[in-house]
This record gives structure tokens, sequence and C-alpha cells, in this order.
């Protein structure tokens, strides 16, 4: 399914950086598509990435992706603003002492 609409998707020729949902035009081969993708986790992924994919909606080069679960579910999406948040009030402690 579109991680985005939740149309359902036929992955029998693949996901590749460039596919498509033909309903909404979201790209596949991204962090939210992939069955790795966890909010709160080491750079929001289950595999042990190196860099970091800031934008998680955006077609992406990572050799770790697999289309599973491509759901974002209500609880997923709190998780990923609670980590944001997190994450922006770590910067602002730290800016606090720099």
């Amino acid at each position: 399914m579109c991680w985005k609409c939740g149309e359902k998707i036929d992955l029998s020729q693949g996901v590749y950086r460039n596919s498509v949902c033909p309903k909404c035009g979201a790209d596949l081969h991204c962090c939210k598509g992939c069955k790795f993708y966890s909010p709160g986790s080491h750079f929001d992924c289950r595999e042990s990435v190196e860099d970091l994919v800031k934008e998680k909606d955006r077609a992406n080069f990572c050799e770790h992706f697999m289309a599973g679960k491509n759901s974002v579910s209500a609880n997923e999406i709190n998780s990923e603003k609670k980590a944001n948040e997190k994450r922006a009030a770590r910067s602002a402690f730290d800016a606090l002492f720099s």
C-alpha cells in the first residue's frame, strides 16, 4: 500500500528510486514506505544506517530499503512528532552552553 494515500500498489515489478504512487504521486522508495521505518529509533530506522535521511517522505538511495508495512499509523505519527520535539528541545538546551 502507498504510505501516503493507502492505494494498493503492485510490487511484482519492484520498487525503484523513481517509483511513485499512481494515485497520489508520492515517492514509494522512501523511509515512510520502508518496513524498517521506525520513528524514535536511531535515524528513525531499525536498520543500522550510517547516514541520516532528513526527508523521510522523499525518494532516496538507501540500500536497506524494503517495501513493507506502508501505512503510517496515528501512533507512528505521534511517535515521530515526539521524537522531533525531543530533538528540538535537546538542540535548544545544547545551544545554551555553546
